[in-house]
C-alpha cells in the first residue's frame, strides 16, 4: 500500500511539473547583427530587426520610438558619413531568459575632423523569432 501511494504520488508530482522552457541561445543574432556594423552593412544589419522595432536610444530623444529597416539603414548611414571608419568591439553579453540579451561594447572611430570617438555602450536587445523587437541603447551622450 505504501508503495501504491509512493508511486501515485511521484506520478502526480511529475504530471504537475511542466516541462522546462528551452532558452534559444541569441547570441549568434546579436554577433550577426555587429559583423553587419563592422562591415558598414546598413541594410544587412537592418535585416536582423523586425519590420517596425522600438528603440530607446540618446540620439533618437528621450521616448521610445518606432523604428523601420528604411529608419535604421538612414541612421547608421548618417552616422558613416560622420565616423566613416566606426567599428563595434563587443564586451561581453549577457542573456536574461529566452528573448532578452544585453551587450556592453566599445565604438571607436575618428571624425572628419579628426575627432576620436570612444563610446563604452550598453544595448538590451529583445529579440522574437530571430528578430530584434526592441533595441534599448545607453551611453553618456
Amino acid at each position: 500500500m505504501k508503495l501504491l501511494i509512493a508511486c501515485l504520488s511521484l506520478g502526480l508530482l511529475i504530471s504537475c511539473t511542466s516541462p522546462l522552457e528551452k532558452t534559444v541561445d541569441l547570441k549568434p543574432v546579436v554577433d550577426s547583427l555587429y559583423f553587419h556594423f563592422n562591415k558598414h552593412d546598413w541594410k544587412s544589419m537592418a535585416s536582423m530587426y523586425a519590420d517596425s522595432a522600438l528603440f530607446l536610444d540618446p540620439s533618437l530623444g528621450l521616448k521610445e520610438v518606432v523604428q523601420s529597416k528604411d529608419s535604421i539603414v538612414k541612421k547608421y548611414s548618417e552616422l558613416e558619413a560622420i565616423f566613416p571608419n566606426i567599428k563595434d568591439s563587443v564586451i561581453r553579453t549577457y542573456q536574461s531568459g529566452s528573448d532578452v540579451i544585453t551587450a556592453e561594447f566599445i565604438s571607436i572611430g575618428t571624425g572628419l575632423d579628426s575627432t576620436k570617438l570612444f563610446l563604452p555602450i550598453t544595448t538590451i536587445f529583445t529579440i522574437k523569432n530571430g528578430k530584434i523587437v526592441k533595441d534599448h541603447t545607453y551611453y553618456d551622450n
